[in-house]
């Protein structure tokens, strides 16, 4: 079955470096969404392989995250395409 909400969520702890989205703006899959420094020193980017609509955002920049923590919500809006 297919799941209508994605919950974003960053596989390591870290800070939010940068926000590259907002509420409502609409990303594609794959596309990057959050800029994460790991507490190592690495930049990882935070990505999601789904495309539709960002409905909730729940970090900004310079705060601390842990694996467990959602980033973000996504409507997802089922449309295939060609990275599918």
């Amino acid at each position: 079955m297919l799941k209508p909400i994605h919950t974003i969520e960053c596989a390591q702890d870290g800070t939010i470096e940068q926000v590259f989205v907002q509420k409502n703006s609409y990303v594609y899959e794959w596309e990057r969404l959050f800029l994460v420094k790991t507490e190592d020193g690495k930049l990882i980017d935070v990505s999601i392989g789904a495309s539709g609509h960002i409905t909730e955002i729940n970090v900004a920049a310079g705060d601390p995250i842990n694996r467990k923590l959602p980033l973000a919500l996504l409507q997802d809006d089922f449309v295939i395409t060609g990275s599918d």
